[in-house]
């Protein structure tokens, strides 16, 4: 009897695997096919060839990939270096010292989680417009200078260390900072590399923001890059899925890499996916 529950579970979570799986296999398929086969009725699942590049060669040509990499991989290492450094102060902050009004600036941090995105895009835009750092990739990385979910994150780490570390260090003659730096956060490296991964993926799906703030293809990003493409190659559908494959191989070797990360972050945080 037990086997027979075992083999039903797990036949229900290949059969949701794979129907998770399909879009990611036709998007595959679909870049190479040509735009007869992509006409067909009824519908033909499996390109006439995988040597037909061509969609992927046009879409190359129509969207500078190699800008688009570059622009996205500076945006990446500059909110994540912001939220790792900024985020981990500010939670170590709110879990470890005393300050005046420390309830009520750690109940902002929660409400600006609560509340949706798209309330901050206008005044970011008009300070970004101010110090006149539009079209630029700084403009990419102003919105995650500071992470709520990040200080959040860190904070329910930094609280479930023993005090008795930092007593420990006090004692060896530590200053607060010293404390920080040498006892605290090598101990939440795990809390920091799932942050990091975070915001990483959060930042590389990212497509209304780059778009308002950069009107420059050169300056943007994969994402608003891939729009650009939709706008371009609307009439052969292959050369737009072969975008979104270049676009998407490498956040599949980041998770590859990092699942354990993937993983710890979502058990840390109660995220459900």
């Amino acid at each position: 009897m037990k086997r027979k529950k075992h083999l039903l579970t797990h036949l229900i979570l290949i059969s949701g695997s794979l129907i998770m799986l399909f879009p990611f296999i036709w998007m595959i398929l679909s870049s190479f096919k040509t735009v007869g086969e992509q006409m067909m009725i009824p519908m033909r699942i499996l390109p006439g060839s995988f040597r037909n590049t061509d969609n992927y060669r046009q879409a190359v040509e129509a969207v500078p990939f190699i800008k688009l990499y570059l622009n996205t991989i500076l945006m990446i290492a500059g909110r994540v270096v912001c939220a790792v450094v900024f985020s981990s102060m500010a939670g170590y902050g709110f879990a470890r010292m005393e300050f005046p009004f420390k309830r009520l600036l750690f109940t902002i941090v929660l409400l600006q989680m609560m509340v949706p995105g798209q309330i901050f895009i206008i005044p970011q835009y008009m300070m970004l417009s101010k110090i006149k750092m539009l079209n630029t990739v700084f403009a990419l990385i102003f919105p995650a200078l500071v992470s709520a979910f990040g200080t959040f994150l860190l904070r329910q780490q930094y609280m479930s260390i023993p005090r008795e570390l930092e007593e420990a260090a006090e004692l060896d003659g530590c200053n607060p900072w010293q404390t920080f730096v040498k006892v605290m956060v090598p101990v939440t490296r795990s809390s920091l590399a799932s942050l990091a991964v975070f915001t990483a993926l959060f930042a590389w799906k990212d497509l209304m923001w780059p778009l308002i703030a950069n009107n420059d293809l050169n300056l943007m990003p994969l994402a608003p890059g891939l729009s650009v493409l939709q706008g371009i190659c609307n009439n052969n559908k292959g050369a737009l899925m072969a975008g979104s494959v270049i676009a998407t191989v490498p956040m599949l070797v980041l998770y590859t890499v990092c699942q354990k990360q993937f993983i710890e972050g979502i058990a840390q945080t109660g995220i459900k996916g």
